[in-house]
């Protein structure tokens, strides 16, 4: 009775199946209405079940990171702005060993060559003495500073410094406040703590502690990085602890606590992804904003010893109000501005 049972259903499966494929190849071009009749049971393999194979039909192949990076592609003005970027990164690398290129900290002295040439256009040129504030020419592209250093050498050096400080501070505050922000808005009893110590610091104006690291650490990149990065993973760890609130409870991740899946796991797979473009955004806004604090350490006079974008603004003020000298201040203050509307 039993088999009797099976072999009618497996007919009946049997006969849906023909009928099932009639009907999809009747959609077809390629068979006339004959042919199709004229197929029977034995025009068709079996394929025996595979668990392999039949799993991969329940994947999909989407990728978060992926999907991002294609929507990134699609506008325009930002893939120009990135190509701007990598394109100011790259130079900057490579100006120093581009040929006729001058020690941005030497001094420049008129030689007795450049008085035959004709290349000095400053005053009335005498051998040994500084060539300062020279207009741009075939020999310095830039002309030349205050004190007879090449502005064009000057200002990629600056350049060079100013985006070491920006991109390895932002690189600290991203790290350090994602790491922070993720624990802060995911894990409970953490959150009293971490908001205290949030209040504490976040009322300490910067200003201060940038002065007073300044004041103790002798000046260079290291200390001024230092500086900026003391309180500059706050306002990064308080965004992500927002939007980790807002999807902490949802139903997957619910899902996931209950399976045991390890904290680090749901917030490095279920959370971080999500955060992606608060992270970009954050990031690219405080590059910027590093540079301009450099510059104003720079105008306090608790600046770099090396060339930096802030040092070379600071130190090309007097020029701004001098006839011909404009090019000292202006170079580097569209070079910045220029870092600034691109990253943003």
């Amino acid at each position: 009775m039993a088999h009797t049972l099976q072999d009618k259903m497996a007919e009946k499966l049997e006969e849906g199946l023909n009928n099932s494929l009639s009907a999809k190849l009747s959609e077809k071009d390629d068979l006339t209405p004959e042919e199709i009749a004229a197929l029977t049971p034995d025009s068709f393999v079996v394929v025996p079940y595979n668990e392999e194979e039949a799993e991969r039909t329940g994947y999909s192949n989407y990728s978060y990171w992926g999907s991002t990076v294609r929507m990134f592609f699609k506008n325009k003005v930002a893939v120009a702005m990135l190509i701007v970027m990598c394109a100011l990164l790259l130079f900057t690398i490579i100006q120093p060993y581009l040929p006729n290129q001058f020690d941005p900290y030497e001094v420049n002295y008129v030689t007795q060559e450049m008085v035959d040439n004709n290349e000095i256009t400053v005053g009335n040129p005498i051998v040994g003495m500084p060539i300062k504030n020279m207009k741009p020419n075939s020999v310095f592209w830039f002309g030349t500073n205050h004190i007879g250093q090449d502005l064009w050498s000057n200002i990629w050096q600056g350049t060079r410094n100013s985006l070491i400080i920006g991109f390895t501070t932002a690189l600290i505050e991203a790290v350090v406040g994602i790491l922070v922000g993720l624990l802060w808005g995911y894990v409970r009893w953490l959150d009293p703590i971490l908001t205290e110590v949030y209040n504490v610091l976040n009322n300490i104006p910067s200003t201060i502690i940038l002065i007073l690291v300044s004041y103790v650490m002798s000046p260079s990149m290291l200390s001024v990085i230092f500086a900026l990065s003391i309180t500059g993973w706050i306002g990064m760890a308080r965004f992500i602890r927002t939007q980790v609130l807002i999807i902490r409870d949802r139903d997957y991740n619910l899902a996931s606590r209950c399976l045991g899946t390890p904290t680090m796991r749901i917030t490095t797979k279920n959370l971080l992804p999500f955060l992606t473009s608060i992270i970009v955004t954050q990031a690219a806004v405080e590059i910027p904003s590093y540079i301009g604090m450099e510059v104003f350490l720079a105008f306090i006079g608790l600046g770099l010893t090396e060339t930096t974008l802030g040092k070379l603004i600071t130190n090309a003020q007097s020029a701004m109000l001098t006839p011909g000298w404009q090019m000292e201040f202006w170079s580097p203050v569209i070079l910045a501005s220029i870092i600034a509307i691109v990253l943003y």
